[in-house]
């Protein structure tokens, strides 16, 4: 019998797989590794369930999109959790996130936890001028917009340690009564308290809960193209084909109408610094692979 499912959580080289029989304990075929292809949570598979034998997945269906880590496919957005205090938000991080999630036309949705200890709406204002939705929360607010925003789709809730995932997935799905972690003082950052990608099914969607990642595994979630970065920041979008140079990098051209705008007050500061360094990153990194 061959049933079609979406896998929901894969752990050791077992993918639990929701399918119209209920959810399946499987395993993969070796054809996927010897091309190189690992199933992951969010896939839809086809799955080959025969009486007295084991579930096998036999084909991985084409994916919209795809994160390497954390390991995840076919998502339609992306809560991007950011702490207003204790870890202290990185406009540097947020920003790469939000560009790798652009590249792979995922929208970012920014929800700011711990709201009742410091305001963020001057940093949120940041990203709703650029046309990111942005929700606000603490201990005493529920969750009822954002389950309501996450019907319907495939999304995920992404952030560094610390900044409250799994106190935010207990008030989404206060069934759960998941595992939260304390911050570490001395770390400025909490514990990861899940360790694996898990898709908790949500009125006819998804939302992943995934684990907490520190400054160093951003490299993971994908690099950008220098010459493709531009279109990652859509506050670039009205001046980026005004400059006066066809292949401008939007640094130091003569000409440049993104860098005119960022001087007028039209681009953010923090968001050009970002991409700025970004850019010279990538740059540095292509140079190193072609040598």
């Amino acid at each position: 019998m061959k049933l079609e499912g979406r896998i929901v959580r894969a752990v050791g080289g077992i993918y639990y797989t929701e399918t119209q029989e209920g959810i399946l304990s499987c395993k993969a075929r070796g054809i996927f590794r010897n091309r190189s292809v690992s199933p992951c949570a969010g896939d839809i598979v086809t799955v080959s369930a025969e009486e007295n034998a084991e579930p096998l997945i036999e084909s991985i269906g084409e994916r919209k999109n795809l994160l390497i880590r954390p390991p995840l496919a076919n998502l339609d957005a992306v809560f991007l959790v950011v702490s207003s205090c204790e870890p202290a938000p990185n406009a540097y991080l947020i920003d790469k996130l939000i560009s790798v999630f652009e590249s792979k036309d995922i929208e970012t949705v920014l929800i700011f936890t711990k709201t009742d200890m410091l305001d963020s709406s001057e940093l949120a204002g940041i990203y709703t001028g650029a046309g990111y939705k942005c929700f606000f929360t603490s201990p005493d607010t529920d969750a009822s917009e954002i389950r309501e925003y996450a019907s319907g789709k495939l999304t995920a809730l992404i952030g560094n340690s610390g900044v409250g995932k799994s106190s935010l997935i207990n008030r989404i799905f206060p069934e759960l009564c998941a595992e939260t972690g304390e911050i570490s003082k001395k770390l400025g950052r909490g514990r990861h308290t899940t360790r694996e990608v898990c898709l908790h099914p949500l009125e006819g969607g998804y939302i992943a809960d995934t684990p907490g990642f520190s400054t160093v595994d951003i490299e993971r979630y994908g690099r950008i193209p220098k010459e493709e970065l531009a279109g990652c920041f859509r506050e670039f979008a009205p001046y980026a084909g005004k400059c006066r140079f066809a292949d401008c990098a939007h640094l130091k051209e003569s000409g440049c109408s993104v860098t005119e705008a960022l001087s007028d007050g039209k681009i953010p500061q923090s968001r050009y610094d970002s991409y700025a360094r970004i850019y010279s990153e990538t740059a540095a990194a292509e140079k190193i692979y072609r040598n």
